[in-house]
């Protein structure tokens, strides 16, 4: 069993930023070979944040699915549940990103309305 919704995750932001890290595309690829369906496949693909947000939503819960179904004296009951705990601290890291970008576009708003208040333009 392997984190997919991680592997998924670092291909949408990499998508996302335009990182071009060949070998850590290759390496998530290969992790994910044979799962890239519904939300991973999605999550994989994402170009936007908020397509992150929301295909990260839904590969959460299917894992929570996942965890409910399965029964805790599988030996990969325990792993599950990490990944349960690994995915949604991404989760909250996915926002905090969204929250800084947007935090960083008012500030550039907030920059230009200062900057044409400074010096006025004639129309």
């Amino acid at each position: 069993m392997s984190c997919y919704e991680l592997e998924a995750l670092r291909l949408g932001l990499m998508n996302v930023l335009g990182t071009e890290d060949r070998s850590t595309r290759e390496h998530a690829e290969k992790e994910l070979d044979g799962h890239l369906d519904g939300p991973i496949e999605a999550l994989a693909n994402a170009k936007t944040l908020s397509e992150i947000e929301r295909h990260l939503d839904g590969a959460l819960v299917d894992l929570e699915e996942g965890i409910a179904a399965a029964d805790p004296d599988d030996p990969e009951y325990d792993y599950m549940r990490g990944r349960l705990v690994a995915v949604r601290d991404a989760e909250r890291a996915v926002h905090r990103l969204t929250d800084q970008g947007e935090s960083v576009l008012d500030g550039l708003g907030e920059a230009h309305d200062v900057l044409h208040e400074t010096f006025p333009v004639d129309e």
